[in-house]
């Protein structure tokens, strides 16, 4: 049976561009000799499923898909409308696979956000045990059209990284990220956690970097990263990634005290 509960299947066009683009880059999908990455909760239509195959595509043109879904009808419409490298299964978080084999690449956004805190951690462990040696599973939570993203990239064994994903345009403040928090998190945002120490400073640093916004939102993140950063912040990658609007810490650096 499947594991997992039907929640409201919200999604939209061009939703989890911040995401497949951390996906695309992650070096497990360039090095594993079976590019198969399962799309868990992928909704009431098929439509990230499909964008997640075609953005990986681009860096691994042999990646296949697969889309589970919990609500049969979901299933039912999107195998009305599959393509080459795409399938699409009824489960849950068991993450069932053709031939059952293992994904490279787990993604579950916007799912767990539905369930109660309690769920999170088995729900992990049983999507973990799914992966690859060295794969990875990436569950977290946008908002409505994605320009405010938050999640946790995980190994078979552990969580590691944590990564804010935001459009700098117009941001007024980077903790707008509190709302897009994942579940694991969210619940999490008080005085004495460190994730709230954590929005904290990167509030601060927003401010004091704001002179740069003259030179375009761009120059004004990477300064605000750079300045989380001095306040002694394991801060993750470089520039590269950062004028993307991202920001990685390890997963201790935040995770519930």
């Amino acid at each position: 049976m499947p594991i997992g509960n039907v929640t409201r299947g919200t999604t939209g066009y061009n939703r989890l561009r911040r995401v497949d683009r951390w996906i695309a880059s992650l070096p497990v999908l360039r090095r594993t000799d079976d590019p198969l990455v399962a799309d868990v909760g992928y909704g009431a239509r098929p439509t990230t499923t499909l964008e997640l195959r075609d953005r990986l595509a681009r860096v691994r043109p042999d990646v296949e898909v697969t889309g589970i879904e919990i609500e049969p009808a979901r299933v039912a419409l999107a195998n009305a409308g599959t393509r080459d490298g795409v399938t699409f299964r009824l489960g849950g978080f068991e993450t069932p696979t053709p031939g059952d084999r293992r994904p490279a690449v787990i993604r579950a956004f916007n799912v767990l956000r539905q369930y109660d805190e309690s769920a999170v951690v088995d729900s992990w462990r049983i999507m973990q045990d799914r992966l690859q040696p060295g794969g990875a599973l990436v569950e977290g939570t946008c908002n409505e059209v994605g320009r405010v993203a938050s999640w946790v990239t995980l190994d078979e064994h552990a969580p590691h990284t944590f990564t804010v994903s935001l459009r700098v345009a117009g941001l007024e403040v980077p903790s707008i990220v509190a709302e897009r928090l994942p579940k694991a998190l969210i619940h999490r945002n008080v005085p004495g956690e460190r994730v709230h120490a954590f929005l904290l400073d990167l509030d601060r640093a927003w401010a004091v970097a704001a002179p740069l916004g003259t030179y375009g939102p761009r120059q004004r993140w990477i300064a605000t990263v750079q300045g989380v950063r001095d306040r002694g912040w394991p801060v993750l990658h470089g520039v590269t990634r950062w004028r993307l609007g991202e920001l990685s810490v390890p997963w201790s650096a935040v995770a519930p005290a």
